[in-house]
């Protein structure tokens, strides 16, 4: 089945450094933007369209993202819009339960969905002339979904069974969820996107059916296609296909408590006897999506434990006292997550390689970057963003990450500019403001009980 929770999970996993070039992947360089620029338009019933082309292959990555997650579920039912998601390869009027990704392989595509805090989103990629076949599968499971009793309590093992082997067998995933719990107290985020395992068991065909109700419809989705495709060409098919779905008119608004300060600066810890290398990690609250700090603090980050060049990299290791370090700005709909973070060289404690860590971060802090670490950290930022360029699946998901943060597509196009735009003074200023004096999370990952 689709393991959404892995892709989920992905994004929070302490040691997936990654997620900074991913992030950073999603800049286009000058030249690229001269020759390539995504087209919108808008239905009648509300949905919206972004078309990225690409027109280097006869093939096209269609995304329909819907403006519901994880954080939008009631108290209780955790889990809910990812088994929601699962429930949407179920039958339809027209097509019988399992059949839907069958039918996309038998066209020579592949297909797959993910559900995360802010979003949910499917996915196929197929040959632009089985586009129109696919489209009309997607609006049909937008409408026409029939969730059978027989069909969704087993699919209720297969959730379960999928928490067991994401989350509960990973001690990072595990610690994850100890960290969100302990950053995000009263806000959402606090619960697992897969959900707990004992809501997961209580789930039931009512709650789905009111999900789908409530928050599938035309006007809460956005749709994005990255490809040999144009504006001109996807608008026709868009509005024969998609236009007919009328509103459903009645669809809850996302309505999220504010995210409070932490209270106290907190360390917590998990063992496993899977853990080859002990870890620690450092979290703090950052920005959102579409904050003025954002971009220095992606800049700041990189520069302070984005990679070998990196300050914790370097003076780390040149003692001695680290293998590999980490750092990544995380920023989502409600302020992300700032996290520094190293893995102690055989010999060196966790205590160790924390002090000497919050050393260097505290020279930082108080110091600023050097003129060349910054135009060196936007340099490797902007350059990361070919690789993204060249993969139609990058471009859509890091359109629609953000499209359904709240940014608009004029905000995603002169993120360039922006990142571009940071000061040494902005890097100083922004990591002060969220590193500095601040209460945080402190993450220790260990390989047996200590």
């Amino acid at each position: 089945m689709i393991l959404t929770a892995k892709l989920a999970a992905a994004r929070v996993m302490r040691g997936i450094a990654a997620i900074v070039a991913a992030m950073a992947a999603s800049v286009m360089p000058a030249a690229a933007q001269a020759e390539w620029k995504p087209e919108t338009f808008t239905l009648a019933n509300g949905m919206m369209a972004v078309v990225l082309p690409d027109h280097r292959a006869p093939v096209v990555t269609h995304m329909l993202w819907y403006r519901v997650g994880s954080a939008d579920e009631v108290k209780g039912k955790s889990g809910l819009a990812h088994f929601l998601e699962h429930l949407m390869f179920k039958a339809t009027g027209k097509i019988p339960a399992g059949e839907y990704s069958k039918i996309v392989a038998r066209n020579g595509g592949q297909d797959n969905a993910a559900t995360f805090y802010d979003y949910t989103n499917y996915h196929f990629r197929v040959a632009k002339d089985r586009l129109p076949q696919m489209m009309r599968m997607e609006a049909d499971r937008m409408v026409h979904l029939k969730l059978e009793e027989n069909e969704v309590t087993p699919e209720l093992s297969v959730v379960r069974e999928e928490r067991r082997q994401t989350i509960e067998s990973s001690p990072g995933a595990v610690l994850d969820e100890m960290v969100y719990a302990q950053l995000y107290v009263g806000h959402p985020y606090s619960i697992p996107v897969i959900g707990h395992m004992d809501e997961l068991a209580k789930l039931t065909r009512d709650a789905a059916v009111d999900w789908y109700r409530t928050w599938y419809g035309p006007e809460n989705a956005i749709l994005v296609v990255a490809g040999d495709i144009t504006a001109a060409e996807l608008r026709p098919l868009a509005d024969d296909i998609y236009g007919g779905i009328p509103r459903r008119g009645n669809l809850h608004v996302r309505s999220w408590p504010k995210v409070q300060p932490l209270a106290k600066s907190v360390e917590i810890s998990h063992s496993d006897p899977k853990v080859a290398q002990a870890s620690w990690s450092r979290n703090w609250l950052g920005a959102a999506t579409g904050d003025a700090d954002a971009d220095a603090l992606l800049v700041g980050i990189e520069i302070l434990a984005g990679g070998r060049t990196s300050r914790f990299y370097r003076e780390l290791n040149e003692r001695g006292q680290s293998v590999t370090s980490y750092g990544y700005s995380m920023e989502m709909e409600a302020p992300g997550v700032v996290v520094v973070g190293a893995q102690p060289a055989p010999g060196v404690s966790i205590d160790e390689i924390k002090t000497a860590a919050m050393g260097v971060t505290q020279k930082f802090l108080a110091e600023g970057p050097t003129t060349e670490e910054l135009e060196r950290a936007k340099a490797t930022i902007a350059a990361s963003s070919v690789f993204t360029r060249d993969n139609q699946m990058a471009m859509a998901e890091w359109y629609g990450q953000q499209l359904t943060a709240g940014q608009s597509v004029e905000q995603i196009e002169t993120w360039e500019d922006r990142v571009r735009a940071v000061t040494v003074a902005d890097v100083l200023r922004a990591m002060n403001k969220y590193l500095a004096d601040t209460n945080y999370v402190d993450a220790v990952l260990l390989p047996e009980d200590n």
